[in-house]
């Protein structure tokens, strides 16, 4: 791979006794969309949350753009934060703020622009994912599609390198996933933004994702790596091949 924009290495996350993933290891590319998949219980939102600094890692690091968010402090953890962008889980807007209040809160925070400035840039985001006049509205006011490409919007709003997209297909309907699946495709050819997305969602991850890892529960890292169409149809790993193709667990019964 040229020029890995992250690098995890040997990473064990966890909290205390517990220990989620032992001796991850994997890159991203610059200008990649990246997905991390796996069943219920893997710990991909763990995993996801150690990267950007959240949770401190047990063992090992992840390093972006060469730098080690976890070890980083003060002026040189503040400049690798403002590389990334990040939309949780369910969007997480702040429901008391419009659209363009919520694009506008990291600005406040890190930029000493003036106001004016920074209403561009809100409006200038909600028109990068197709939310263009929408800026007054609260998130009670828009549909949960609107409230995904809201909260990408509020995660560029510093112009990251790399956004990480937590379930950003989750709770949609077939057609808005679709919709969302091209806006991140649009941004990553217009913007260069390297997309880190967890998802379980197959249609989506077959329409984005250059590369994937998957987890798995039980072997606490990673038991599959590549393209997803190569991975599900020639994989060596049945569990692989399993999770692919949706296929139920031999002897299961429906209930």
């Amino acid at each position: 791979m040229s020029d890995p924009i992250i690098r995890v290495e040997n990473l064990r996350t966890g909290f205390g006794d517990l220990v989620l993933h032992d001796s991850v290891s994997f890159e991203v590319g610059r200008g990649e969309v990246f997905a991390i998949l796996g069943g219920s219980g893997c710990g991909k939102t763990v995993l996801l949350k150690t990267m950007i600094g959240l949770y401190p890692p047990l063992a090992g690091r992840a390093l972006i753009a060469g730098a080690d968010i976890a070890r980083a402090d003060g002026a040189a953890r503040l400049a690798i934060l403002q590389r990334i962008g990040v939309m949780y889980q369910l969007g997480a807007l702040f429901g008391s703020m419009t659209l363009a209040g919520n694009i506008r809160l990291p600005l406040e925070e890190y930029t000493a622009l003036p106001d004016d400035a920074m209403d561009l840039v809100a409006r200038m985001k909600l028109e990068l994912v197709q939310l263009q006049g929408a800026g007054t509205l609260t998130p009670a006011e828009i549909s949960g599609g609107m409230m995904k490409r809201a909260a990408i919007a509020r995660a560029m709003a510093l112009d990251p390198d790399i956004v990480f997209l937590d379930e950003p297909s989750g709770g949609l309907d077939p057609i808005t996933s679709a919709e969302l699946d091209q806006l991140i495709l649009r941004l990553r050819a217009s913007l260069g933004i390297t997309f880190v997305v967890i998802t379980h969602e197959l249609a989506s991850l077959f329409a984005i994702a250059d590369r994937c890892i998957m987890l798995d529960r039980a072997a606490k890292g990673i038991i599959a790596e590549g393209k997803p169409a190569e991975l599900r149809d020639h994989s060596p790993n049945p569990k692989v091949r399993q999770f692919f193709n949706r296929m139920a667990e031999p002897g299961a019964v429906a209930a």
